[in-house]
Parts: structure tokens; sequence; C-alpha cells
């Protein structure tokens, strides 16, 4: 555990007054030693990484939708939060610097984040872009060091080496690992050894804890619990017949008895792809509208064939300025991974929860019921040159793609983008503008480019 945690008196447990410590829930030290890192404040921290003039002033992201997408802690000790807009923020810090997201460079420092952390082990697991785990289990005698100081020197070497901070929990589960890395923000370091699981439980909250939402908190309050320790002291068969299979799970990684593996492979395929996009400002025009859904239908099934699947149902939606939005979906007459083929289908979807002269600010589709690619049963009645084209012509869009940058070539109503009111929230992230040699808007070197003059 950290030294500032380790050192600390115990409190005494509620209503127990100087009861005596509560025995602990193993003695083991560290038989699995999992580690759970966090980027604090991950976008805005690259930002300031990538210009270190921003370094220390309160700065958000999220300026082309409106909406703070990330706040850096020095806009955070001022009150502004992830999610709140812009107008508001500003009327807290008048001098707030507001960033378009960069998404391009927030992905290439997670994937440095992720190989920094492969230096000490191989078994990593990329849980979001800004947050993984890793198991150091067995690692102790090639580092010649304590699963303590491994951790440590993972932590250091991110912001050796990228400028930013991570918080690290090290434990003896997935669970109690993400417990404790968000134990002691930014920046922090936890360790909670086997034998001190009982005193660190004993000072979270119910829901601090990786999966209670708030209805499982609201439950397990009304059955006079208050701490992790709290739940973790009923019975196995309590915790099952209360939250059912989750339930068991969650009590055995809180107590140090791993469930969830730290899993490096290659994920399942995926069940649903979707894409979704907030306009820059609002819009009634039909033809934009129309326009914005169409290339997220492109971006969704260029993803799609990317990872060789196909899908059989296919879902879409428009969000209004107040945020109310309308959906519908079905099922497609076959699995198709063509683009061409669902745009007739699309166009049906859209003028079914279109209203003319309603402002709308986002589009959204989801590609449903995926399946492997490969080869079809034919139908008797379907016309398979025509469809063959279809995935010829796909396959071209995509391989143009490649070479000169998604979205190179696009279909008709794309010609309906150019179609709306610029705003202040149009402005495109640095690294899209300030461009290296040779680079054009569609296609840049997967290096973050540094705001300093040398």
């Amino acid at each position: 555990m950290d030294e500032q945690v380790r050192n600390r008196p115990m409190p005494a447990p509620r209503g127990a007054g100087a009861a005596a410590e509560p025995p602990p829930l193993t003695l083991d030290s560290f038989p699995r030693a999992i580690v759970h890192f966090d980027g604090d404040a991950f976008f805005a921290a690259v930002e300031q990484a990538v210009d270190p003039s921003l370094k220390g002033r309160p700065l958000v992201t999220g300026k082309e939708r409106g909406i703070i997408a990330c706040a850096s802690y020095e806009a955070k000790a001022l009150g502004i939060r992830r999610g709140i807009g812009l107008w508001e923020a500003r009327r807290k810090c008048p001098s707030l610097v507001v960033l378009p997201s960069d998404y391009e460079t927030y992905s290439l420092y997670s994937k440095r984040m992720f190989n920094i952390v492969r230096r000490f082990t191989p078994a990593v697991e990329e849980h979001s872009i800004d947050e993984g785990f890793a198991d150091l289990t067995g690692l102790r005698r090639l580092h010649r060091c304590s699963y303590e100081e491994i951790a440590r020197r993972i932590q250091q070497a991110v912001r050796d080496d990228l400028g930013i901070t991570v918080s690290v929990g090290l434990s003896l589960s997935k669970s109690l690992a993400k417990l404790a890395s968000k134990f002691r923000k930014p920046a922090g370091f936890t360790a909670v050894a086997g034998h001190h699981i009982h005193i660190f439980l004993r000072r979270r909250r119910l829901g601090d804890v990786w999966g209670f939402g708030p209805n499982t908190v609201g439950l397990l309050e009304k059955q006079g619990l208050r701490t992790p320790y709290d739940f973790v002291t009923k019975p196995e068969a309590w915790a099952g017949r209360l939250l059912g299979k989750i339930g068991r799970e969650i009590w055995n990684e809180l107590r140090g008895m791993a469930v969830y593996p730290v899993d490096a492979e290659a994920k399942a395929p995926q069940a649903s792809v979707s894409k979704c996009k907030t306009f820059t400002a609002p819009s009634s025009d039909r033809d934009y509208v129309y326009a914005k859904l169409v290339r997220n239908v492109e971006s969704a099934f260029i993803k799609l064939r990317r990872h060789r699947l196909r899908a059989r149902a296919i879902a879409v939606a428009l969000r209004r300025q107040d945020f109310a939005h309308r959906a519908v979906g079905g099922a497609l007459n076959r699995p198709t991974s063509a683009t061409p083929e669902v745009l007739p289908v699309v166009r049906e979807l859209f003028d079914a929860i279109y209203a003319a002269g309603v402002e709308y600010r986002g589009t959204m589709v989801l590609l449903e019921d995926l399946e492997a690619d490969g080869s079809d049963q034919l139908d008797l009645f379907e016309d398979r040159l025509r469809l063959d084209r279809m995935v010829r012509l796909s396959r071209a869009i995509d391989d143009l793609g490649r070479t000169y940058g998604k979205h190179c070539v696009s279909f008709g109503p794309s010609l309906f983008l150019p179609n709306h009111a610029m705003t202040a929230r149009d402005e495109q992230p640095r690294r899209k503008t300030d461009l290296l040699p040779g680079e054009t808007a569609r296609r840049r070197l997967a290096i973050p480019k540094l705001a300093i003059s040398v």
C-alpha cells in the first residue's frame, strides 16, 4: 500500500468505538500482482504536453461539440467538469482555454502509453483510450525489484517519455487495482497488499467500486451497507442471491481472489458498430442533415469492412437541438458490408423520422447482428451481378481511402456537407492545419507535432 496509506492509523469501524481491528481477509501479500493505470485528465494533459505554454492553465477540450469533453485539473479546481456547456464554463473562468478535440493526437499518445507499459510486461489489456491493466505476477526476479517498484517505474516512464501523468493502483485483482488507482488522483500511487485489503476497503465508498452503479449502491445501502468492506464481510451466497453472478464475481475480486483475467489478446468480434457526429452548428436543412447521416453510414461500413464483418440490421437516429432524439431501425434482407446496398434503406429510415423545420444537432447510425464476412448462399431471385458490383465498389473506395485518406471518395449526398453556417466550433485541431512537409489534410504521419520553437 502507498506509504501514506500504510502508515496512517486505522480508524475504528462505525459504531465500534475502540473495538479491536478485524482480522485480514487474506494473509497473502501478492499471490497475483495486477496494475491499473489511468491517465489523469488525459485529453487535456496531452494538449498541455504537445504545447508546453498551456501547462498550469485551466483548459478544456470539446469546442467542436459546445460541451466539455475533458477538463484539466486546473479547470476542475474552478468547478468546471466534463459535460457542462462551454458558456457555463466560460462564466466560471473567463480566461479558460477552449480547444477542439484532437483525437488523432490523443490516439497516438494512447498507443505510446500502452507500448511503454509493455516494456515491463507483455500482459497488458487496453481497457480504453486512457486506461488499462497489466499483470506483473512473477516478474520480480526479471526486474530485480518488488511489484511496487515495477509499478512505480511504469508510472515514472510514462511521465518522462510522454510528459503526462497516470494514476496507478496495484493489488491482487482488477477490481481492487482499479479502486486503488482512483484513491489519490492525479499522479497517485496506491499499492494494496492482501493483508491490507480490509483496511483499504473500509476507507472507500460503495459507489467507488467498479461495477456498482447508482441503483446497485441504493440497493446495498438499503441492506445496511456503507463501504465495500461491509459488502465483502457478507457471505458469498448472500451476495449471489442479492446481485446474481456479477455480485459473486465482485465479492471475490474485492477479497483479492482474481476472477477477471488481464486479457492481452485481441477482443472477440464486435456485437455492433456505431458512428455518431454532432454538428458544429445545428441545422434544419434536410439535405445537410441527410448528408451528415450518410457520412456516418460510410464511416461505419468502412470500419465494418476493416474488421471483415457484415451487418444484418441497421438503425439510424437524429438528435434535436434540445437533445431529444428519434430513432428507427430494421433488419436487412441479407447480411452486407457494401455501403451502396444499404443507402436506399437509410433514405427510407431517414424520411420516417425527419421533421421539417426542426433544428438537429447530430446524427447516428448503428449496425447490429454482425457476422463474419464470407461466401453467401445464392438466392434464386437476387441480382447477383449487381450485388457483386456493389462489393467491388466498396473495396475500391477502401483502397483509395488507404492511399489518399478516408472519405477522399464519397457518395453524392456529401456534396451538401458545405451547406452550413461556419461558427467558432468549426475550428480544427492544430495538428490538422499545422502540417509537416509532404502531409495532406487526409494523410499525416503517425507522430504528434509539438508546439515548441527551437
